[in-house]
């Protein structure tokens, strides 16, 4: 069943990407969501792609340039949504 269930995260991962490159934020937004509430119902972890590329606040997806800020520091990255959310990000 959790395979089942990754595989449907990956595709929504996959179907959040493309809406938000074509300018579509509620399609990606409604995407992200449901990926989460399929990882929160099945104990899934999001994959590191979906978890790193959307906000955790507002559900958009994020494209550096678009609608976040990536800055590097020290050993982090900051990721910065257009809705003030921040995220840090270790690196080495």
């Amino acid at each position: 069943m959790s395979s089942l269930a990754a595989d449907r995260i990956d595709r929504l991962c996959t179907l959040a990407r493309r809406a938000a490159r074509e300018g579509d934020d509620e399609h990606a937004r409604s995407y992200v969501r449901r990926a989460r509430r399929i990882a929160e119902r099945h104990r899934l972890d999001l994959p590191t792609r979906l978890k790193r590329f959307s906000c955790d606040d507002c559900d958009r997806y994020l494209i550096p340039g678009r609608n976040a800020r990536v800055r590097t520091r020290d050993g982090h990255v900051t990721v910065a949504c257009d809705c003030g959310s921040h995220a840090r990000y270790p690196y080495r």
